[in-house]
């Protein structure tokens, strides 16, 4: 099995911990390589459901190695929050690995975060309030704690007291909040850094020497593409490379290593938080109702629902474009059943200017005007399909339609929420 990156090809939650599960035992290692814990998923070991915020989903397999990459920013206390939550159980986390070139989540960090999308406003950004974006703030200025600086307390005292001369007046002056002392956090984080001190190591040389054994890796993606800094919807974006690329830069694994890159994308779409979606329905419409309901599309964590839209054939295209992908995860395929007919977007109007990719111009995108092809819906139950053959015609002339828009093959598609509810027409 070729070493394989796992990218959500839309605005996230597409289902990526599903194939993410689906496929992990094919492979020697599961790797993060961006994002903290800000994107959540769900695994299930022995029958029981875990929610994993920073822990690789390749913990469920002991013979796994788990590895959180450098291009992660990592919060200590969630990181040992689920180690004891597995421990507690019998899962041995013995295998878990961790960048000591991955960034540590401060908790100035997290009253940052909160206190400038209050600031913001209605223009809010959408954030997860996590400290996620303040951490990578100050890893590209060069003033951030790595978690190889917790291990070493007079560094860490030292890198810390210059932090601290940036970030309190910041606290103080601009958002009238509490400021911090060196000993305060470090009587918090040096414990937890005790901790940490047998999964921290060299995880790039690690994955490499495993590459070299003929040893088989999958990196996990975090969020999704269009959240990605360069190439999301900025400013409504994560702060980290969640593209394929970030997977090379995130790990310390040369381009030559990797040889699938599989995107998840729903059969419709959605997003949560601000900015443009160009094929979005409103929840009191008939259409827009009924995706978000037959579809359950309400944030796990918060409860919070989120926007639905038809199929974005752009977006699909411009996903496989930056990605590279090699193939495509189409899942929900089973929520279209409810539709006599089915709206496709195959290209914006721009002012007048046919687009069949996403606009690189900000302001292009936002006047982006959805061009619709329709086609039938099959109105029939597909959930115990486990061929492609056996879906109704309709069905199987929708997952060619998106191929040809994407220019990439659909290799798995899924037809409920079950594990085993899913069709495998090319992994090997």
């Amino acid at each position: 099995m070729p070493s394989t990156v796992l990218v959500g090809a839309q605005w996230g939650d597409e289902g990526k911990g599903k194939i993410c599960d689906l496929v992990a035992g094919d492979f020697d290692a599961v790797v993060r390589y961006s994002g903290g814990n800000n994107a959540g998923h769900t695994i299930v070991v022995n029958g029981k459901k875990y929610g994993l915020h920073q822990v690789p989903s390749g913990i469920m397999y002991s013979d796994h190695v788990s590895v959180i990459g450098n291009g992660c920013v990592v919060n200590p206390k969630v990181v040992l929050e689920e180690i004891d939550m597995f421990e507690a159980d019998g899962i041995t986390t013995k295998n878990l690995k961790i960048s000591g070139n991955a960034h540590v989540i401060m908790p100035y960090h997290i009253d940052l975060d909160g206190a400038f999308e209050q600031k913001l406003g209605k223009k809010n950004i959408g954030t997860t309030k996590r400290g996620i974006g303040p951490c990578y703030q100050d890893k590209m200025a060069r003033i951030g704690l790595r978690m190889q600086d917790m291990l070493d307390e007079a560094l860490f005292r030292d890198k810390l007291e210059t932090a601290l001369a940036r970030v309190n007046p910041e606290l103080e002056l601009i958002y009238n909040l509490p400021t911090y002392t060196v000993d305060q956090i470090c009587d918090e984080y040096l414990p937890m850094a005790e901790r940490l001190r047998p999964y921290i190591t060299e995880t790039s040389l690690l994955l490499n020497n495993m590459i070299d054994e003929g040893k088989d890796l999958l990196f996990e993606g975090a969020q999704a593409t269009l959240l990605d800094i360069d190439h999301g919807t900025y400013p409504y974006v994560t702060s980290s490379n969640c593209t394929a690329g970030g997977a090379i830069t995130g790990s310390g694994v040369g381009m030559k290593n990797v040889d699938r890159v599989l995107g998840v994308m729903k059969a419709y779409i959605t997003r949560v938080g601000s900015g443009p979606m160009p094929t979005e329905l409103s929840y009191e419409s008939e259409a827009g109702h009924t995706l978000t309901e037959e579809g359950y599309e309400y944030g796990v964590t918060t409860g919070r629902r989120r926007r639905c839209g038809w199929f974005d054939g752009p977006i699909a295209n411009y996903a496989s474009r930056v990605n590279g992908l090699t193939d495509i995860a189409l899942t929900k395929l089973d929520v279209l059943s409810a539709f006599d007919t089915i709206k496709v977007c195959v290209a914006y109007d721009v002012d007048g200017e046919r687009y069949t990719s996403v606009p690189e111009h900000q302001v292009r995108f936002e006047h982006a005007k959805p061009i619709y092809e329709e086609l039938p819906g099959w109105k029939c139950d597909i959930t115990g399909c486990r061929s492609f053959d056996e879906l109704p015609q309709e069905a199987q002339d929708y997952v060619a339609f998106i191929e040809d828009l994407a220019h990439t093959r659909v290799t798995f598609i899924g037809v409920g929420a079950g594990r085993e509810q899913i069709i495998n027409r090319f992994w090997k």
